[in-house]
């Protein structure tokens, strides 16, 4: 894995420390996973992990008007630091369709095995208790409050995760599994949504329990 050791010094500095969500250690735990999955669905190994290393190489704020557009650029970005590591031009076409397609905006069927668990890994990452951190992070970005202090489960309101961060649970995240390509990654899923239920619960009676 020679490659993939290069390719990480070459693209670490592409991942500031600024967006806790999309940073060096983003980048890390998805190819962590992609590895595990890789492993499981007998995909390319290498091929997997070049292309989790380089998906979010151009990084645009969720508002940003072109933020479907950033899979596309981090593909483009990828090409010039593929070859540099070794990976053949039919190499880099396949992780670039990977990087591409692993875009949630793009809403993109995968292209290949290896995009399939590209796209399950990063989404993955969104779960769980990392997930939790990352969302409350991004709402911190954008202003948002973590409940509804009047209606915590919104059963009179419509869902709002502009407003809400635990909003978001319910309009995208806990949706995340149906979407998941393969078997391993729809049982990591569950057992990471279940995890967010249960803060869920608790954060409800940490707030309104006397």
């Amino acid at each position: 894995m020679k490659r993939i050791e290069q390719l990480k010094t070459l693209v670490k500095p592409f991942y500031p420390s600024t967006d806790p969500a999309h940073n060096w250690s983003h980048i890390l735990r998805v190819s962590n996973l992609a590895q595990v999955l890789a492993r499981e669905e007998k995909s390319s190994e290498a091929i997997t992990l070049a292309a989790t290393l380089c998906h979010d190489l151009v990084n645009l704020p969720k508002n940003d008007p072109k933020r479907s557009e950033a899979s596309t650029l981090s593909a483009e970005a990828a090409a010039p630091l593929l070859r540099e590591c070794g990976f053949t031009q039919s190499e880099v076409e396949w992780i670039q369709s990977a990087i591409i397609s692993h875009s949630y905006s793009k809403n993109l069927k995968p292209s290949s095995l290896e995009a399939a668990i590209v796209q399950d890994a990063d989404r993955l990452d969104a779960l769980g208790a990392i997930g939790i951190l990352r969302c409350a992070s991004v709402s911190t970005q954008f202003g948002s409050d973590f409940f509804d202090i009047d209606d915590f489960w919104a059963e009179n309101r419509e869902l709002d995760d502009k407003k809400f961060m635990i909003d978001h649970y319910q309009v995208k995240l806990f949706k995340l599994q149906e979407s998941m390509n393969t078997l391993t990654a729809k049982k990591i899923a569950q057992k990471r949504i279940d995890f967010m239920k249960l803060f869920l619960s608790n954060l409800h009676a940490e707030v309104f329990d006397h």
